[in-house]
């Protein structure tokens, strides 16, 4: 039965989700040149219209309709057809389909803009649109179908309850495989050019996410203060960790330690935020901090480009949070048991699946970025990277002085 409360609730979700993306365009924008930081912005701001655009295309459909064989869904919703002011969403008859298209539409905005971090200072827009366009087509609406869609990760009883899967590891791994493809930039980054954007953005991101978390029990009940209420917890305890940890390091606090260690937190607990305790959130938040400290670390030690860290917080963020359900899933809660409570099988199968999500958007996304530099050039010029593409590709600058 059609719920009010739920319903207004999720629209301010979808409202608190979308907010994110801003929010990720100024934490981008704040970290990278200044000459480069209308095109980080604008790469994030563009896909709020194309994704938009391409979603009620077709993209809504193959994530939510009818499933094919377990791999896509049908086109009955091509184009919002078939969905009327009073259709409700099947999954649970409280909320209106409209709510949820437009809930689920803010993920997919925010998805693959997450790798824009990753290949900072070297993609052309017009590269950049085409990109997002196969990436959106062959990773995300198969993801979500499979996932959260009644495909075939999902009728395996894989769980993921905001985006473990469908958005952190699949865009963490996917940035990898950009930054192979494009390789390292001719000009390394100066530094972090404008932290008063990076702690907006930060600000922006930590409130979305109680949205993007929360939202995702699709209703207002108890599971919806749970998945609040850990969401809280990790993004603190993984931000204190961070600051901590680099601290002890080099004997000085960090400001981009502490908003760092918050991401990581926050996309740590995603996949397990409705599905956990709130003690085990803690221990989630912790575990998040190291092991994408780690990664950060390690990424560094090997060379590879990833400017801003995309695969070491997001990627193994992700990644990790599917693992850390499979242990702390708890049936008392939501959803099913973890390893501590005799849940082995639950557990194997998260982990197999995130390492399947994982091969598969590295792989699938470097194909789609050797296809797209066939379409049209990938990577700007060296002249370009050296005077900054927002003078390169842009009319406009980020400081007019």
């Amino acid at each position: 039965m059609f719920n009010t409360g739920s319903d207004g609730f999720m629209l301010i979700a979808a409202a608190l989700v979308f907010i994110m993306t801003p929010g990720l365009a100024f934490f981008y924008g704040g970290m990278v040149n200044k000459k480069n930081a209308v095109t980080m912005m604008m790469q994030n701001f563009f896909s709020a219209g194309w994704t938009t655009i391409l979603w009620v295309f077709f993209g809504f459909s193959l994530a939510f309709s009818k499933d094919i064989s377990g791999v896509i869904g049908d086109l009955h919703y091509a184009f919002l057809a078939n969905i009327q002011p009073g259709t409700l969403f099947p999954g649970n008859n409280e909320i209106s389909m409209l709510t949820f298209m437009v809930y689920q539409l803010m993920f997919a905005i925010i998805t693959p803009i997450l790798m824009t971090g990753a290949f900072a200072d070297r993609m052309r827009f017009k590269a950049f649109i085409v990109f997002l366009t196969l990436w959106l087509t062959f990773i995300y609406f198969p993801l979500a179908h499979w996932v959260w869609g009644g495909g075939f990760l999902a009728k395996w009883g894989v769980e993921d309850f905001a985006g473990g899967l469908v958005v952190h590891t699949s865009a963490g791994f996917g940035a990898l495989a950009a930054v192979f493809y494009l390789g390292k930039r001719k000009f390394p980054k100066e530094g972090n050019h404008n932290l008063a954007l990076i702690a907006v953005g930060t600000a922006l991101l930590w409130f979305g996410w109680f949205g993007f978390n929360a939202g995702s029990a699709l209703r207002v009940d108890a599971d919806t203060a749970v998945a609040f209420v850990n969401t809280m917890e990790a993004a603190a305890f993984a931000a204190v960790t961070w600051m901590l940890w680099d601290y002890w390091k080099t004997g000085k606090w960090s400001a981009l330690g502490f908003m760092t260690g918050s991401i990581a937190g926050l996309a740590t607990i995603t996949p397990a935020a409705g599905f956990v305790s709130p003690q085990a959130a803690m221990i989630i938040g912790v575990t998040a901090a190291i092991v994408s400290h780690l990664m950060v670390d390690y990424k560094n030690r090997k060379g590879w480009d990833d400017a801003l860290d995309v695969w070491g917080v997001h990627g193994m963020g992700g990644f990790t949070g599917i693992i850390l359900l499979g242990i702390f899933g708890s049936s008392a809660i939501l959803g099913s048991n973890g390893l501590i409570y005799g849940g082995t099988t639950f557990f194997l199968k998260e982990t197999a699946a995130a390492i399947f999500v994982a091969i598969y958007a590295f792989v699938v996304t470097y194909i789609l970025i050797w296809i797209t530099d066939k379409i049209t050039p990938a990577r700007v010029p060296e002249e370009a990277e050296k005077t900054g593409l927002d003078e390169y590709e842009w009319a406009e600058e980020m400081y007019a002085f």
